[in-house]
């Protein structure tokens, strides 16, 4: 039996750890399939505060582990297969076949981005294949890239590549966008933004260390062709890991947790969501880590 189980290892899962253990709670952190969590991808971190220098996102995880660690936090190597929020203490059971009864419960199973599943595209995650403008733009300044959707998140994406790209193509698979008419309006306007219509990636070619082109196929004619690029954004939408908690806790239509207004609590009093598990719009690792904080003292006030 523990004060706080903590199911999930990335930047909010590890903040919500330290911060139980300041308040005198026994927590443990079940590290998951992917410890560390999705930061331990990204190849070049410059936003995080305290590193003025490029850390990588693995040593970023490193050093949070570390701190975990250092604190008296024990980290299991398991992954939670099913949960059981009906009653006090809650139960979650390990893929190892180890059960977990805590008082209190902190969700942080992050989410990951969908990916085209195409050739060159996982060769080149962090080389130029990137899910994400916040945190990658920057480094394609004065140079081409390349969108792939058409909704929210593509035009979003998108727009902000503007501020740093010479050249900013979108290519979606229809010939209109999905995205909100403002967004779009906002985004056929800019003169740095090209929209190549009707036609699907088929694979990401590069030279051994990033990436040089794509290759195009129009959907409705099936010719191929190829657009030199130095980057790519696949912006399809993020996939919430939460397939577990389907029927336990209160989800939104694309498998988030819902939390209430101005706290980290789920629809099931004692557990707790931080992270990219229950944030669809700003997915970084300081937001995240800042959740993992709140989520700590709510569970704190919630055991008191």
């Amino acid at each position: 039996m523990i004060d706080i189980l903590i199911i999930g290892s990335g930047p909010a899962g590890c903040a919500a750890a330290i911060y139980a253990a300041r308040a005198g709670r026994s927590a443990k952190i079940i590290v998951g399939g992917q410890p560390g969590g999705q930061l331990t991808t990204t190849s070049s971190i410059e936003n995080y505060p305290g590193f003025p220098e490029l850390i990588s996102g693995q040593e970023l995880m490193d050093k949070m582990r570390l701190q975990v660690e250092n604190m008296g936090v024990s980290l299991e190597q398991d992954a939670i297969k099913s949960v059981d929020f009906s009653e006090r203490p809650f139960v979650c059971l390990g893929e190892s076949g180890i059960s977990y009864e805590s008082r209190a419960v902190i969700i942080a199973t992050g989410a990951s981005a969908k990916w085209l599943g195409i050739s060159g595209e996982a060769q080149y995650r962090g080389a130029g294949v990137s899910s994400c403008a916040t945190c990658d733009g920057f480094f394609f300044r004065n140079k081409d890239v390349a969108v792939v959707g058409g909704g929210n998140t593509a035009v979003e994406e998108a727009i902000y590549l503007t501020r740093f790209a010479k050249n900013v193509t979108l290519i979606h698979r229809r010939d209109q966008l999905r995205a909100e008419k403002i967004m779009q309006d906002r985004l056929l306007e800019n003169s740095k933004v090209s929209v190549i219509w009707n036609s699907g990636v088929k694979g990401i070619v590069g030279d051994g260390t990033k990436v040089t082109e794509l290759q195009l196929e129009d959907l409705l004619d099936h010719s191929e062709t190829s657009k030199p690029i130095d980057g790519v954004f696949i912006a399809i939408g993020h996939k919430p890991a939460t397939e577990i908690f389907k029927s336990k806790l209160d989800l939104n239509d694309e498998g988030y947790v819902l939390i209430k207004t101005n706290s980290t609590e789920t629809s099931v009093a004692g557990v707790f969501a931080a992270g990219d598990v229950c944030d669809p719009i700003y997915r970084q690792a300081i937001t995240s880590a800042g959740q993992g904080c709140m989520a700590a003292l709510d569970a704190n006030q919630f055991l008191a």
